[in-house]
């Protein structure tokens, strides 16, 4: 098979399996898309597992600890993916803790209050799925078939976020006050979470069907479904131009697309802070797998 007839065969819906050949851009790009989800999902544990001590009732800790225990879960499982098709999990956390490997730009934020956790669980959880479910019809078939799971999974944290925000806003006006100060801090990544809004034609990642929808398909997606959720909850969304055309297009103030560059390049808030703790928890641990591959061998 050539590239040519390789790429006319993704795009025509075909799967692609681990033994089956591919070219080497095609397998490039899977890993560098591939390791950054897997990143993100372990990086993405620790803006919330700093809350899970400080978390207001028992209940809100035990589901806190099973949202963090999911998202570490979910990277066990992409990693795997990404060994299969060439690069070890070793290198790929070498990586990831030496600034070499990206992980996604919401991670990045500091999260201050427990208003954070709530719009955390619920708005960027919500991007995030609408990301994952177009990767179910990922060109590469073992992708698509962990997405199920991850995409179950990312579900209920959703509804563990909204219940989390619907509690502080059937609360005192300090709660209130919580979680609009954090949307507004929010508001920024959550509009950078889809990336620049590139055509989906010139996108590699679309080209090769790996995703299946465009950067701007995305946004237009998450603000179809959670501008009106955010209204009806009382809540501002911090954007006086947003609002839906007479083409049901939304417009919104143009994000700074040089910010996100900076901070998915690790110049973000709290990005050395919690590539460092990464870095520590790694050291720690090293006698655990030293013991564990030498039993193996």
């Amino acid at each position: 098979m050539t590239e040519r007839e390789f790429l006319a065969y993704v795009q025509g819906g075909g799967q692609v399996e681990t033994g089956d050949w591919m070219p080497d851009d095609y397998r490039r790009l899977l890993i560098k898309f591939i390791e950054m989800h897997g990143n993100s999902e372990l990086m993405g544990v620790l803006p919330e597992r700093e809350w899970i001590l400080r978390a207001p009732t028992l209940q809100r800790k035990l589901a806190l600890t099973a949202k963090v225990q999911d998202e570490v879960g979910h990277a066990q499982l992409i990693y795997r993916v990404v060994e299969d098709l060439g690069k070890p999990r070793e290198r790929s956390l070498d990586d990831l803790v030496a600034g070499k490997a990206k992980f996604h730009n919401v991670f990045h934020y500091p999260t201050r209050t427990w208003g954070d956790v709530g719009v955390i669980a619920w708005l960027v959880d919500a991007a995030a799925i609408i990301s994952q479910k177009a990767l179910l019809k990922c060109s590469y078939g073992p992708y698509a078939r962990i997405m199920k799971k991850i995409c179950w999974e990312e579900s209920f944290h959703i509804l563990h976020g909204r219940d989390v925000v619907l509690t502080m806003m059937n609360g005192a006006q300090e709660q209130r006050e919580l979680v609009q100060e954090a949307l507004t801090r929010w508001w920024t990544p959550l509009m950078h979470f889809h990336g620049n809004p590139i055509p989906a034609d010139e996108d590699p990642m679309f080209i090769w069907r790996i995703k299946s929808q465009g950067n701007e398909e995305a946004r237009q997606q998450f603000l179809d479904g959670y501008v009106p959720q955010i209204r009806e909850l009382g809540l501002e969304v911090p954007d006086p131009k947003l609002r839906r055309n007479d083409e049901g297009v939304w417009e919104y103030t143009e994000p700074d697309w040089e910010e996100l560059k900076q901070v998915v390049t690790g110049h973000g808030p709290k990005t050395a802070e919690r590539l460092q703790l990464r870095r520590l928890s790694r050291e720690q641990t090293a006698w655990v797998r030293r013991v564990v591959l030498a039993e193996a061998a």
